[in-house]
């Protein structure tokens, strides 16, 4: 076993999360249980020191450890316009050799492809226009988002879907956008990568009318209650999960049934700069959420579902390279 090999602390956390001998019952039952899950999301992070990496001039990365995918993180908002590259690279540094680039509007679809172009078979990007932003999408948005589909470094559509809880956009212009997007992912076969929220209902009939013609589907950064997770399943999606995963406030609801999802439908995601893990230890100072914080919410995510760490990477990454036709 080589120096500060984390191994053997994985296996303690997941037997410390699957052996219900080792809990008391009562109060110190839940202090237990929320130990469990602290020191087995810090061996996800411990965890990093078995990615290996070397970068060259022409950015590109050779992995010889763990593999981690992130399905979603948002790398060309502003907030990374200082240090992108360094942020690439600390990803690469932390085990995550493969990146999905959101496109969550018809520029940000073009510079999403354009920062995948850079970073060839390392990054990749989807086209897409989110809710938020569905009063603006036009026959000129439509076109744009077709053209940008024929790019072999675009793996999928969307970012798409529902949002009620903000509705910035009126719900009449998200479900025509969202239709028109399902019909491009009709259209060009590719995978389609989906945003729902507070509009289980609209979101899961409209997609029920086109299931047999979509290819594979995810909804992105899953947040729904058991009977939604249970209903998206019975469609054949795959599930996102994020840091929300990580927060006490708004994510312990959760934590109950990580473990229906079926390990092949399971894929892991950060949502950068948003939704950074709550329960880092130690506490890192910036809101920014970055694609490095990944094996924080794989170890979140492994102690809810009693799951060893390394064998969830596995089945994520496994999951993500299969869903968008990854080499």
């Amino acid at each position: 076993m080589i120096e500060g090999d984390p191994s053997p602390a994985i296996h303690k956390a997941h037997s410390v999360g699957h052996n219900s001998s080792n809990i008391p019952i009562g109060r110190s039952n839940r202090i237990n249980r929320q130990k469990a899950f602290q020191f087995t999301c810090i061996c996800g992070i411990v965890w990093q020191l078995r990615a290996c990496a070397s970068i060259s001039a022409k950015k590109t990365i050779t992995m010889r450890a763990m593999e981690l995918i992130d399905i979603g993180c948002n790398l060309t908002h502003d907030s990374f316009d200082v240090d992108r590259d360094k942020v690439i690279e600390a990803a690469f540094q932390a085990g995550v050799c493969q990146m999905i680039v959101t496109g969550a509007s018809g520029e940000g679809s073009q510079k999403a492809l354009q920062l995948a172009n850079e970073w060839p078979q390392q990054l990749f990007a989807t086209a897409g226009v989110h809710p938020h932003h569905a009063s603006d999408y036009d026959d000129a948005t439509d076109s744009l988002l077709r053209e940008l589909a024929g790019d072999n470094a675009v793996v999928a559509i969307g970012e798409t879907g529902l949002d009620y809880f903000r509705d910035f956009s009126p719900r009449e212009d998200q479900r025509s956008s969202f239709e028109r997007h399902i019909q491009i992912a009709i259209d060009t076969g590719l995978p389609f990568f989906l945003h729902q929220r507070d509009a289980h209902d609209d979101f899961v009939a409209i997609l029920k009318e086109y299931r047999d013609q979509l290819n594979e589907v995810v909804v992105h950064c899953f947040t729904g209650s058991k009977a939604e997770l249970h209903e998206c399943l019975d469609l054949d999606f795959y599930i996102g999960i994020t840091g929300w995963i990580c927060d006490e406030r708004r994510g312990t609801h959760m934590k109950e049934y990580m473990g229906d999802i079926p390990s092949n439908r399971l894929m892991i995601e950060t949502d950068a700069p948003y939704l950074k893990p709550r329960n880092l230890r130690p506490k890192v100072k910036s809101h920014r959420n970055e694609p490095r914080l990944l094996p924080w919410i794989l170890g979140t995510l492994a102690a809810c579902r009693n799951e060893n760490p390394e064998v969830l990477a596995e089945a994520t990454t496994r999951n993500a390279r299969t869903f968008f036709r990854l080499s």
